[in-house]
């Protein structure tokens, strides 16, 4: 058995820390929490649930709170969990097992990102580097922070993913919260970006706070200058950028604008999100044969980060189209391959009646 120490930083989280906690509490972990300044019965809350809660003074650097949590460990394997997230999927065993076969890599957990958009609960899956040594491993940046190796020139690293899902509902809450969150956030990252103008990530992370405060202009802005770098389209965070750059300029009525990611079509074409995103800016152009190229293209992907961008979303686009086209049935056919998608619903009872 390999001993494992989770570690939590928290603030004002009295709404979500005891459904972070209790679950974990069933396993043999040592659990920390730290707090970085709550007014609020987050630590109350904790103390039912960890074995150790600490105080810790803020100091507007996210990775100087989680390396100090991972101080704080009583074992050299550390498993990060957010104190937004909770617990939905887990194998101890194999986790275990996987944590001795890859003792100087970093483990990937997968976690449900959920937002709202079209009025509609949507869920954004990624993976995260969340288990790891501390013996070789920390964190680094201020926000968005990052593991990096410890005393090494090397920015790349061995990964392996484990059998843990975690459900993420900090893109959840109400406008005030997340205004509040996002302003928060940007803060910190234009004072990131002082000290480190040339990177691209942070310009993705800033258009991602405006995205979330649903401030298109500024959130394309951002997008648009950290896609002017020669970045990677195997990357994560660069695939998302696309995606949110697109629909943020569909969200501005930009649509023949949003035309030039054409430019960039076979470095993402391999993903559902960008297929179902193509077929968006097709349709928004009236280039509806296009556009259904690109939603059946996107029905047979398996490449997929938004839940529904190879299913639902291509299926309803796709009865839209029908629809316009006066081919009813065919339409009803593909709305009725959308499940329990609301939209789709509404679009059956008009065409049923």
């Amino acid at each position: 058995m390999i001993p494992i120490s989770v570690c939590i930083i928290a603030k004002n989280e009295e709404r979500n820390i005891e459904k972070c906690l209790k679950p974990l509490r069933v396993y043999d972990w040592e659990i920390i929490v730290v707090d970085t300044g709550s007014t609020d019965r987050t630590k109350e809350i904790a103390m039912q649930y960890a074995d150790k809660v600490i105080d810790y003074v803020w100091i507007q650097d996210f990775s100087a709170a989680r390396n100090f949590s991972i101080e704080c460990a009583s074992y050299d394997t550390i498993l990060f969990i957010d104190s937004d997230e909770y617990l939905m999927e887990i194998d101890i065993d194999v986790i275990l097992s996987l944590a001795k076969e890859h003792p100087t890599a970093v483990g990937l957990l997968s976690r449900q990102n959920h937002y709202q958009m079209n009025g509609t609960d949507s869920v954004y899956v990624d993976l995260v580097e969340r288990l790891f040594s501390r013996k070789y491993y920390h964190y680094e940046g201020i926000i968005h922070e990052q593991v990096v190796l410890k005393d090494s020139a090397e920015s790349s690293y061995d990964t392996y993913q484990i059998p843990l899902v975690l459900n993420h509902s900090g893109y959840n809450g109400s406008d005030e919260e997340l205004r509040e969150k996002a302003n928060r956030n940007i803060s910190l990252l234009l004072e990131d970006l002082e000290r480190h103008p040339d990177n691209p990530y942070t310009y993705f992370q800033i258009g991602q706070a405006y995205n979330m405060i649903h401030d298109d202009e500024k959130a394309c802005l951002y997008y648009d200058k950290g896609l002017s770098y020669d970045v990677n389209p195997d990357a994560e965070y660069v695939q998302m950028m696309v995606i949110g750059y697109g629909y943020a300029l569909l969200h501005l009525n930009r649509a023949e604008e949003a035309l030039g990611l054409c430019n960039v079509y076979d470095a993402f074409s391999g993903s559902a999100d960008f297929l179902s995103l193509m077929g968006l800016i097709y349709l928004r152009n009236e280039q509806y044969v296009k556009a259904m190229l690109e939603f059946v293209k996107a029905l047979s992907c398996d490449n997929v980060h938004v839940v529904g961008a190879n299913s639902f979303i291509p299926s309803y686009n796709l009865g839209l189209i029908n629809e316009m086209m006066g081919e009813r049935e065919m339409a009803l056919a593909y709305y009725r391959k959308c499940g329990d998608f609301p939209m789709a619903l509404e679009k059956i009872k008009e065409l049923d009646r």
